[in-house]
């Protein structure tokens, strides 16, 4: 792992990504959570049936994927803009080192922001009754290492990765992925539920995916993802030498 980890890159992309600006919007959304969650719970007490709807249907239908476009597309897609990236790679660090950094920083930064706030979240609404709590964070957590290879990879592909990742996110995991069966077995969400149902009691998380493909569709997406964003990191290098 330390040939494939490269600590500066780490942390200057810990500093772009927790930077004023997307520090706030990073906080926002958890910070939302966590406040209708606590409302919910003073207002209606306790009850299995809205933690389950609040949980599935803001925090891994929405908060989740939009920290990911966050932090993905912004592990390196603002170095792409502004072309300071040909300055990384002009310093004695292999292609792959970069992209697999930039990615556990991505994961790192998703998970502590969508899968803590889950966890929090689900005891403030029903205590982890039926280990709701435990499985929404998580699912959060398998779906924020898929959505950080995703977006990293949009992040080098177009410098439009973050309206891209929005509309991926809004539109397809949180809208078809919500009304349209088809949809859903292709969406991470329900690929990271299938896990979160494993560890939760009985049926009080569901997925349209089995546990087996849910966990092969996450493998191949993320290691998917990132060998392409490897690649064409690679192909930059050769387009920013000539």
């Amino acid at each position: 792992m330390s040939s494939l980890y490269h600590p500066t890159v780490a942390r200057l992309t810990y500093r772009a990504l927790l930077g004023r600006r997307r520090a706030l919007i990073l906080f926002t959304l958890p910070g939302l959570l966590l406040i209708i969650s606590l409302a919910v719970r003073l207002l209606t007490g306790s009850d299995d049936g809205t933690a389950d709807a609040i949980l599935g249907g803001f925090a891994m239908a929405t908060m989740v994927p939009l920290i990911g476009v966050i932090a993905g597309t912004g592990a390196i897609g603002p170095e792409i803009d502004d072309g300071s990236v040909i300055y990384l790679l002009a310093k004695p660090v292999k292609r792959p080192t970069i992209i697999v950094t930039k990615l556990i920083v991505a994961i790192g930064v998703t998970a502590a922001f969508s899968a803590i706030p889950t966890l929090l979240a689900g005891f403030v609404l029903n205590g982890n009754a039926n280990q709701l709590a435990v499985g929404y964070a998580v699912a959060a957590a398998v779906a924020s290492v898929a959505y950080s290879a995703v977006f990293l990879l949009l992040g080098t592909v177009t410098r439009h990765a973050v309206i891209a990742g929005l509309v991926y996110a809004l539109v397809w995991e949180t809208f078809f992925g919500s009304v349209v069966a088809g949809a859903r077995k292709l969406s991470v969400q329900q690929w990271a539920l299938a896990l979160g149902q494993k560890v939760a009691d009985g049926d009080v998380i569901t997925s349209d995916v089995g546990l087996a493909t849910g966990v092969i569709l996450l493998l191949v997406v993320t290691v998917g993802a990132t060998w392409y964003a490897g690649r064409k990191l690679r192909s930059l290098t050769l387009a920013g030498e000539e």
